[in-house]
C-alpha cells in the first residue's frame, strides 16, 4: 500500500512539473501550483491522520500554506485585501493551534 502512495505522489509531481514547463504562464502562477498541491496533501493528512496530534499539525501547516498563497495572490493581482486575509488567517490559525494543543493535553482554556 505504501508503494502505491509513492507511485501516485510521483505521478502527481511529474504531471505538475510538466504542466509548469509546458504551459506558458506567469512565474507567480507557476509558484501557486505547488502550493495548491500542498493544500491538497494537508487536507489528506487532516482527514486520514492516525492521531489527533497529526491532524493538528496538518491544520497548522494548512494555515501556513494558505497565508503563503494569499501573499502570492496579492503579488499577482496587485490587490491589498489578500494581505488582510493572510494576516487574519495567521492570527486565527495561531489561536486555534494553541486551543487545540490545550485540549489535547486535557487542560482547560483558562489554565
Amino acid at each position: 500500500m505504501r508503494i502505491v502512495k509513492y507511485i501516485i505522489g510521483t505521478i502527481i509531481f511529474v504531471l505538475l512539473l510538466v504542466l509548469n514547463l509546458t504551459v506558458k504562464m506567469d512565474i507567480f502562477l507557476r509558484l501557486l501550483n505547488p502550493l495548491i498541491l500542498c493544500i491538497i496533501l494537508c487536507l489528506y493528512r487532516i482527514a486520514k491522520g492516525p492521531t489527533p496530534a497529526d491532524r493538528a499539525v496538518g491544520v497548522d501547516i494548512l494555515g501556513i500554506v494558505v497565508v503563503g498563497s494569499c501573499a502570492l495572490l496579492s503579488l499577482v493581482t496587485k490587490r491589498d485585501f489578500f494581505i488582510d486575509i493572510a494576516v487574519a488567517w495567521a492570527l486565527q490559525s495561531f489561536i486555534g493551534t494553541i486551543a487545540l494543543a490545550k485540549y489535547l493535553e486535557g487542560r482547560r482554556l483558562d489554565e
